[in-house]
């Protein structure tokens, strides 16, 4: 009797191959997907913080065409309008704020993951601390807590950058330093500001000086005589102009020098007197000038340390912030919890 034959059923069909070629497409469709998305903040978060299309494309060794199409395809993705233009620069629209905000710590942790896993691997060793600060917050205000930091983590490289007016905040957005330390009248949005010391103003004159002599000082006894001042650009210089300007009285600088030893000097020579704040003024400096609390004329002045919101601080930066004040700015160090200070 034959056997009946095995009809064997082909393992071939179209369907089956059709649902794995699907498969093995969306797999393929979503890495591509994921990996394009990425590209695409990336070039937009560049866009916002540099504020033109060539300042992003150079950043990111792109041609400007490039990060202008992946600037679009992000864009119609999303169904918004990411960027607007003013002038010769661009600028977020509100949606291109708000995904900006979430966007960069995302951007920005990615780019910083080797150096963050290697500083988290090997504890604090071997790291590296950038700060932009100015000549008089780094003589008179920052050595105590660098100090402090050395003593705790010897093997961090600490990296002091003088700088001069806002030029800390420049160095600050274009990520050359971690944070900045210094005086703002005035906290822009995309910064965070915290207060760590606050000062009067105060008179120096020489002592010998009429103004020494004076039971109670006004505004229009300062008008009359020359002023030694820190450049314009700086934050003393900007606070006298102001004062005058709202009442209206005029007043002229006579030198205008940086570096608060150097003002304190030419003032005890006789060359002028100066508005400085009690931050720069030493127990020595009263034998040599005649001091004057100028609170009542004066606002006060406040030295803080300032982040970018939304940036990732290393785990350097992070330490460093926690030695000035534990959970400064919060863990994200983006400027959660930051309230009003007197500046």
């Amino acid at each position: 009797m034959k056997k009946p034959r095995l009809v064997r059923k082909s393992r071939t069909k179209s369907g089956s191959r059709g649902a794995a070629g699907a498969e093995r497409t969306d797999v393929a469709t979503r890495f591509y997907y994921k990996g394009s998305r990425l590209k695409q903040l990336r070039a937009f978060c560049m866009i916002v913080k540099l504020g033109t299309l060539s300042r992003a494309a150079e950043a990111l060794f792109l041609s400007q065409p490039s990060v202008s199409l992946q600037l679009r395809a992000l864009e119609a993705e999303l169904g918004v309008a990411l960027i607007e233009r003013r002038r010769r620069r661009v600028a977020p629209t509100r949606e291109g704020q708000a995904l900006y905000e979430l966007a960069l710590p995302l951007v920005e942790g990615l780019e910083t993951l080797d150096r963050r896993f290697h500083a988290r691997c090997k504890g604090l060793a071997g790291g590296e601390l950038r700060i932009a600060v100015g000549a008089s917050t780094g003589q008179y205000l920052l050595p105590p807590w660098i100090a402090a930091f050395r003593a705790r983590h010897p093997e961090v490289h600490v990296q002091l950058r003088s700088v001069v007016g806002s030029d800390g905040i420049a160095q600050l957005r274009s990520d050359q330093v971690d944070i900045a330390i210094g005086s703002l009248l005035d906290v822009p949005q995309d910064l965070a500001y915290e207060v760590l010391q606050t000062c009067d103003p105060l008179l120096i004159a020489p002592l010998d000086h009429p103004l020494a002599q004076l039971a109670e000082i006004r505004l229009e006894d300062l008008s009359p005589h020359g002023l030694v001042l820190p450049p314009h650009r700086q934050t003393t210089f900007q606070l006298v102009d102001l004062v005058f300007q709202q009442h209206k009285l005029p007043f002229h600088v006579s030198i205008e020098v940086g570096g608060w030893d150097v003002i304190k000097r030419y003032v005890a020579q006789g060359l002028g007197i100066s508005v400085v704040p009690d931050l720069c003024v030493q127990e020595d400096d009263h034998a040599r000038l005649c001091v004057r609390n100028l609170r009542a004329l004066f606002p006060r002045r406040s030295y803080g340390v300032i982040v970018r919101k939304g940036k990732l601080l290393g785990s350097e930066a992070r330490a460093f912030l926690d030695l000035l004040r534990p959970n400064l700015f919060g863990r994200r160090g983006d400027g959660a919890g930051t309230g009003p200070s007197e500046r």
